[in-house]
């Protein structure tokens, strides 16, 4: 998709219900045409069942009716659509014939006696695909879920594998009812961990723990407001866990996962800013490795985050910032330089911060953005301002920020440069971010092209920091 295509389509779609859509939600089964599709049958051939319940409920089949469908409980259905793997074969047996899949589309054999079974058996190696198609399916799966009318356009969506947890998880007992004071706790359990992520960075194993244990929450009895609140809490931690999947250096799959689950979220309870929000995150984590579907999902989101009814959310507007913000850095990367400067522009004018951390933050990637414009000295006033406000709970912010301060001044010759990108080195290697870690790669790329042999030493240095896993 190419820049703007996903904005006309987003103009495109009011008014339209797609045929498909309304057939299915009339029927029990799946539409068959949908297996018709190569991608479709990609998907089913590689045994994806997260993508393939994707794929279902872009026909316009809830979560709730493929749950029952094929004998499993919603939970079930949301812990596969976030990643955990279908290896059963009786399972798979079992979800081929609740959707009235034929079973040799996903290579299962037919049972020849009536005492023929197969449990147990696992799923041969499914054919590699390579990044770029996953994130190419990733996006369609976005435009499928976030603009549906136009879903007969696109490849049907499918989500993705997150990472293998380390051992089973132990299921604890959940509450009998769900209640106001539950999905406190949730948003209240949310924003500790993001305190501690920034702090030290990483923290993925967690954080993803605590989102899959917590999506449980929705097959448990409340009424549907505090249920739509749940889903706005989840979509909320999925979002931070998919962050913090990327900042620990994660598979990419595994971080689309929680992202794919927070945007499912987010548009259950019918919450724009945080289905925005979902995407605007997961397009930060494309920005360096495919642009240009980074600035396809910040356009999407832009266009998502217009369509609220009534009040708006109170951050609706620093969101909004924030995507004509990474916008730029998106369009930097392509080399629309004109196209980034007004992005830039846009990104200033309605900006509010609601604290001193987000208006800090805001400072640094701008300074980002300026230092690649090679506007060396408003990158390091910026710099500088966000540096000042960043305390010893932001360590990784700090690091980040430093790192950037370091670079400007090595490239510019300046005698603290040196001084500057040892501390920042040093304070990177304290940290779990695997994120700050390979921004230093940019600062070893300034040491080595400076004489000397302090330089070289400290750049080697760099690079072996860069290099190393985060604890």
């Amino acid at each position: 998709m190419s820049y703007g295509h996903a904005e006309k389509i987003a103009r495109s779609a009011a008014g339209k219900v797609p045929v498909a859509a309304e057939e299915a939600s009339a029927g029990g089964r799946i539409d068959p045409r949908l297996c018709d599709s190569p991608e479709v049958r990609s998907i089913l051939a590689e045994r994806d069942i997260g993508g393939l319940f994707r794929a279902v409920k872009a026909t316009g089949i809830s979560y709730r009716r493929i749950a029952a469908l094929v004998g499993m409980s919603q939970s079930e259905v949301s812990e596969i659509i976030s990643g955990r793997r279908v290896l059963a074969y009786n399972v798979l047996v079992r979800i081929a014939e609740g959707l009235g899949i034929p079973r040799d589309l996903m290579g299962l054999a037919y049972a020849d006696e009536p005492g023929d079974t197969y449990d147990g058996a696992e799923a041969p190696t499914p054919p590699e695909v390579d990044e770029a198609m996953q994130r190419r399916r990733f996006l369609n799966a976005v435009i499928g879920t976030v603009v549906p009318a136009v879903f007969h356009h696109v490849v049907p969506p499918e989500l993705l594998t997150p990472m293998e947890p380390l051992r089973p998880p132990v299921l604890t007992p959940l509450p009998s009812r769900i209640g106001a004071s539950d999905v406190e706790a949730l948003r209240t359990l949310t924003e500790r961990m993001r305190a501690l992520a920034r702090h030290y960075g990483g923290q993925a194993e967690t954080i993803s723990a605590v989102a899959h244990r917590s999506t449980r929450l929705m097959d448990v009895t409340g009424n549907k407001h505090v249920k739509a609140d749940l889903e706005s809490a989840l979509a909320e931690l999925h979002t931070l866990a998919g962050w913090s999947a990327f900042d620990s250096g994660a598979a990419p799959d595994a971080i689309r996962g929680h992202f794919s689950c927070a945007l499912d979220f987010a548009m259950g309870a019918g919450d724009n800013y945080r289905a925005s929000n979902a995407l605007y995150h997961a397009a930060m984590t494309m920005q360096n490795d495919a642009p240009n579907e980074s600035l396809d999902l910040l356009q999407i989101a832009q266009y998502r985050l217009g369509q609220g009814i009534g009040s708006p959310h109170p951050r609706a507007s620093v969101l909004d910032s924030w995507l004509h913000l990474d916008s730029a850095h998106a369009l930097l990367m392509l080399g629309h330089k004109d196209a980034a400067r007004s992005k830039l522009v846009h990104a200033r004018e309605g900006w509010n911060p609601d604290d001193a951390f987000d208006a800090a933050d805001f400072d640094h990637v701008t300074a980002l953005a300026h230092r690649d414009l090679g506007m060396l000295d408003s990158a390091e006033a910026l710099t500088v301002s966000s540096m000042r406000t960043w305390g010893r709970e932001h360590r990784r912010d700090a690091a980040q920020a430093s790192i950037t301060l370091a670079t400007i001044h090595v490239r510019a010759g300046e005698p603290d440069g040196l001084r500057l990108a040892h501390e920042a080195t040093q304070m990177v290697a304290t940290l779990h971010s695997q994120r700050a870690r390979e921004r230093l790669v940019p600062l070893a790329a300034a040491l080595d092209s400076r004489r000397g042999s302090d330089y070289q030493q400290l750049a080697q240095m760099a690079r072996q920091v860069s290099a190393s896993r985060a604890a």
